[in-house]
């Protein structure tokens, strides 16, 4: 009988279980966007997981989103990177990189330049930056001609993601950020190849995963989603019809897995596992939202038909998560005030669980 800690074939890796370690951003890079030796150690520390997908990774610095977030877009961030997978692999684990482009999601203080995205549309709210949350900027609308090189900036990434012993990526389509902004109908106002309709709203998300694939493989490429994600206040209509066209494409492309996020009605996302013939990751706690996700939303997501079943914070606040839910031991609550100010507190100072004498 198959269950969250049965075995899974996923693409030439086998997970020991079907637990998913999320992505979670945790600005601890060092300056230059390079991974640190306590990064290391706090992905060592969950390499029980079937698979572990990293905190978002930028592309080039104009992909940078926050402040303190690691890239792979240098050499010296490749080498930075080493040690991690390293010691991961040291642990018995598997890791991929999400690659992670911010579009509109930045500021010229994070990073120098003006931030790019379709269209000249802001995100909502403020975004971080080195002094401080501030008003997302009015972004620059990409050129027709300069489309290309943001979804191949994906590729190039990949090709260095693997270079650092990464067993894979897993592209950021979820969450506002740029693949997402050109899924987005309020986002996205082109009216060139790339917008409008639903076929040329999935082509931007196409090209760079297609680019991807042919830098690295398949079977080392998978991608997020947040189908009906409102996330920096994107909107996306018709999303049974958007996302069925995208996991389509995605399907003749043979990628590794599709990650999808709970941001959608159940029916719906029910319809999406139908449309995916491949491996199909289920986040049950869509992005920022409170709730920890358990071993009751996992059983769930696998009953309707999941492969994989992804935790966030409840990975985040428990290393030894696998065990945890193996043995019904209590799961420790995670302290929303140390995810982003830096530092080990809060970063490697969860403990695994503590038997009694």
């Amino acid at each position: 009988m198959m269950t969250l800690f049965s075995s899974y074939q996923l693409g030439r890796l086998t997970l020991p279980n079907r637990l998913v370690m999320a992505p979670m951003t945790r600005v601890r890079a060092a300056a230059g966007g390079l991974a640190t030796p306590s990064m290391a150690t706090y992905y060592a520390q969950r390499a029980t997981a079937g698979l572990i997908v990293t905190e978002g990774v930028q592309p080039s610095l104009i992909g940078q989103s926050n402040p303190g977030t690691p890239g792979l877009y240098t050499d010296e961030q490749v080498a930075a990177w080493r040690p991690v997978t390293a010691a991961v692999h040291a642990n018995g684990g598997r890791i991929f990189a999400q690659i992670m482009h911010g579009g509109r999601v930045s500021h010229p203080d994070t990073t120098g330049t003006r931030p790019i995205a379709p269209s000249a549309v802001p995100a909502a709210g403020e975004v971080f930056t080195p002094t401080g949350p501030r008003p997302a900027p009015t972004p620059r609308a990409l050129d027709t001609a300069e489309v290309a090189e943001h979804a191949q900036a994906y590729a190039q990434a990949a090709r260095r993601a693997v270079d650092a012993g990464f067993d894979g990526v897993e592209l950021h389509g979820a969450n506002g950020y740029l693949i997402s902004q050109f899924l987005s109908s309020n986002a996205n106002l082109r009216t060139d190849l790339y917008g409008g309709s639903v076929v040329n709203r999935i082509r931007f998300a196409v090209e760079a995963v297609s680019a991807t694939v042919e830098a690295v493989g398949a079977h080392r490429t998978g991608i997020r989603l947040s189908p009906g994600g409102t996330f920096w206040g994107v909107e996306e209509t018709d999303v049974p019809e958007l996302y069925t066209a995208l996991l389509t494409e995605l399907a003749r492309l043979g990628v590794a897995y599709v990650h999808l996020e709970a941001t959608a009605e159940e029916e719906v996302l029910v319809g999406l596992r139908r449309t995916w013939p491949g491996t199909l990751i289920m986040n049950p706690v869509p992005g920022l939202g409170a709730k920890q996700a358990g071993r009751a939303d996992a059983d769930h997501w696998l009953g309707l038909g999941a492969d994989l079943i992804s935790f966030g914070r409840a990975f985040l606040a428990n290393p030894d998560l696998v065990e945890r839910l193996r043995n019904a031991l209590p799961i420790a609550p995670a302290d929303e005030a140390t995810f982003y100010q830096g530092g080990d507190r809060g970063y490697l100072t969860y403990s695994a669980h503590q038997y009694a004498a």
